[in-house]
């Protein structure tokens, strides 16, 4: 009785185990095959079925190894549930620190907040760029403060001493920064601070030494003629320039002149680009890379005799008549070069956009940082003639005789600033060099 109890048993242990095996075949796709084997009557299922198996032992042996298995992968899948935890939670703070939205994924890793200029520049820079770029800003905000200094002297005001006495504290904190990050540089210590968020303090505090600075220079401009005031583009940047807000006549000569300063290299860059609905060099003066100055006129050119990145001031005026397309250039009052054949017969076109400090791609914009003008820039004339050359001396030793622009005169009225440039007093030949 116990033996056919035992033998329904193992029928029914084996029935249900054929059972299984068919639902797992058909849970995992797999191509499986159910195969029955004939049993003698008087011979023990359970035992029968054991021997055409496995082994009792390695029966065991397999299930504790995938006992051991199922084990290891469960402690795997809680461990890198952790580590992704701790990462989601590392990039949260990263993302809190260094401002950025979560999912925001700019590249910089840097939201850009509104109404906030980047004073550092668009192209992403290594360390040597970085710091030359703010010894160059720090040297303009303390040239900056020099002449409101000079001004305060003149003009007595306490509350105008303070505020520059507390301007040059924070430039000294910035250069103590510089000096730090120069010293981490040098000694490739590893712990430096992250990139991204140092940089975002330099430039939040450089923006607001700007307006600050700006707002005390508003002061003198009540004081001073319209006229009697220079542009400074301290960095290579493409968002500085000074748009003038009225456009071009049509032309068939004129004569552009201007003061210049600046020690850039290599190429002072653009310090002025017309640009007119399909040609975006209508009338171009730019010093580009190791290239001599070049004046376009409709996209043809001539190479300019100047030599003006010394670091001091020159006057220098460009003529030109569309008839044979004959020009000369002059340096400090003094013809330096002269030539024809540069677009003869093309009238310089009107209803075009003037932009100082930029050179245009395409109508109003389209700047590369590469070709900007950084220096100074003060006296911005232009003719529809030929200037003669006593008159283009006169402008160059700031006679009593000297003319004004008659297509454009120099006056802060006929501008509008973008990007940080600033405007400060300017009285050429008296503050040359």
């Amino acid at each position: 009785m116990m033996q056919a109890s035992r033998g329904g048993f193992c029928w029914t242990l084996l029935l249900l185990s054929c059972a299984l095996w068919q639902t797992f075949s058909q849970d995992f796709g797999g191509q499986t095959q159910f195969i029955c084997t004939s049993v003698p009557k008087d011979v023990d299922i359970c035992a029968a079925t054991l021997q055409n198996s496995v082994p009792g032992d390695d029966l065991k042996t397999t299930v504790m190894q995938l006992r051991e298995t199922v084990l290891q992968q469960k402690e795997t899948i809680i461990n890198q549930k952790e580590t992704i935890r701790e990462l989601t939670s590392k990039l949260a703070r990263c993302e809190s620190q260094s401002g950025v939205e979560p999912g925001d994924a700019r590249p910089g890793g840097r939201r850009k907040e509104s109404g906030t200029k980047n004073t550092m520049g668009d192209v992403s820079r290594g360390p040597a760029d970085t710091l030359a770029q703010l010894s160059q800003t720090l040297q303009s905000l303390k040239q900056r403060l020099e002449n409101l200094e000079q001004f305060s002297r003149s003009n007595s005001s306490v509350q105008a001493n303070s505020l520059k006495d507390l301007l040059q504290s924070k430039i000294n904190d910035l250069e103590k920064q510089v000096l730090s990050r120069v010293n981490s540089i040098e000694e490739g210590k590893p712990g430096l601070r992250n990139e991204t968020e140092q940089r975002g303090r330099v430039e939040s505090t450089l923006t607001s030494l700007h307006q600050r600075i700006t707002d005390l220079e508003k002061g003198q401009r009540e004081s001073r003629p319209l006229d009697k005031f220079q542009l400074t583009f301290p960095l290579r940047t493409n968002y500085m320039y000074a748009k003038v807000k009225k456009s071009l006549p049509e032309m068939y000569a004129l004569t552009v002149c201007m003061w210049l300063k600046s020690n850039a290299s290599p190429g002072v860059g653009t310090p002025f680009s017309y640009a007119v609905p399909g040609q975006a060099n209508e009338l171009v003066l730019i010093e580009w890379g190791n290239n001599p100055m070049e004046i376009l006129i409709n996209d043809k050119v001539a190479k300019l005799p100047f030599l003006i990145n010394d670091g001091k001031w020159h006057h220098i005026c460009v003529t030109w008549t569309t008839r044979d397309g004959v020009w000369e250039a002059f340096q400090d009052g003094v013809k330096r070069g002269s030539g024809e054949n540069l677009a003869p017969y093309h009238p310089i076109k009107p209803q075009g956009l003037l932009i100082l400090g930029q050179e245009q791609d395409t109508y109003g914009g389209g700047f590369d940082a590469t070709q900007a003008f950084v220096g100074d820039l003060a006296n911005f004339h232009i003719w529809d003639k030929k200037l003669s050359v006593e008159e283009i001396y006169n402008l160059a030793t700031c006679s009593s005789k000297a003319q004004v622009g008659n297509v454009f005169a120099w006056m802060e009225t006929s501008l509008d600033i973008y990007g940080g440039a600033s405007k400060w007093t300017f009285e050429a030949c008296r503050q040359l060099n």
